[in-house]
Order: C-alpha cells, then sequence, then structure tokens
C-alpha cells in the first residue's frame, strides 16, 4: 500500500511545522512593511525585505474555492478520494492551501468562517487542515 507524500521541514520552513506540531498555526510576518506573507521564504513578497519573522495567526478564515477529488492523481490518496481540496483567506490576508474535515464535502460553501486543526501525516509531522466554525 503507497503512502501519502510527507514536506520535509528544511531550515526555512521549520518554524511552521514546528508550530503545527504544537497545534498554533505559525506565519512569517515582515516587522519592515507590517505585512503577512505565505508561503514560507527567505524573503518579504511585498518590499523584498528579510525582515522576516514568525508569529502566531490566529487560525481563523474563510473558505475561497474548493475542488473534490475524485480521481487517483497518487496512490497514497486512493483511501481518501473523493477528498477536497481548498484555499483558505486566513484573517492576517494571506491565503493556504489545505483540506477541510469534520465536514463533507457536500457541505463546503464559499465564505464559510473556518478555523485551523492539526493532523498528524507523517512521524513527527502535522499539518494544519481547517475544519468549518461551529455555531
Amino acid at each position: 500500500m503507497a503512502t501519502k507524500p510527507v514536506p520535509i521541514p528544511d531550515e526555512t520552513s521549520a518554524p511552521f511545522f514546528d508550530g503545527a506540531r504544537n497545534g498554533r498555526l505559525m506565519l512569517q510576518y515582515c516587522s519592515a512593511c507590517a505585512r503577512w506573507s505565505f508561503p514560507v521564504r527567505e524573503r518579504c513578497p511585498h518590499c523584498f525585505s528579510a525582515a522576516l519573522e514568525w508569529r502566531q495567526a490566529s487560525g481563523r478564515g474563510s473558505l475561497y474555492t474548493f475542488t473534490i477529488m475524485h480521481q487517483v492523481m497518487n496512490p497514497g490518496f486512493a483511501s481518501a478520494v473523493p477528498y477536497n481540496i481548498a484555499q483558505i483567506d486566513l484573517a492576517e490576508g494571506v491565503r493556504m492551501t489545505s483540506n477541510i474535515v469534520d465536514a463533507p464535502n457536500d457541505a463546503l460553501l464559499i465564505g464559510m468562517p473556518l478555523e485551523a486543526v492539526f493532523e498528524e501525516v507523517g512521524e513527527n509531522v502535522c499539518l494544519p487542515k481547517f475544519r468549518p466554525v461551529a455555531g
């Protein structure tokens, strides 16, 4: 049985994965232009400063868009089909690609409020997933 591919943290992304392992959504924040950025990078995409620091994000956002995968593109995901791939607009102003959990695919609605949860996907590796905000 094939297994899902697992990201391998490197020096630049380690704080993101360390945070996820501890149940915190960590994002880069530029102290030069006061803006958040994602995905992880070495320079700010807005002002090109190297003054990026790691800060805990709220973990709150809304569903921007999604698709449902019905075809097996990687054997590691065969048992998960059908599954969703979603883009989430975070409160900090960045967009993240992840999955929506704790909701059936046919209940997903553009704009629905979401919150981060963390799923262990490999030995010592966790990823942020998102679930609908209750109530």
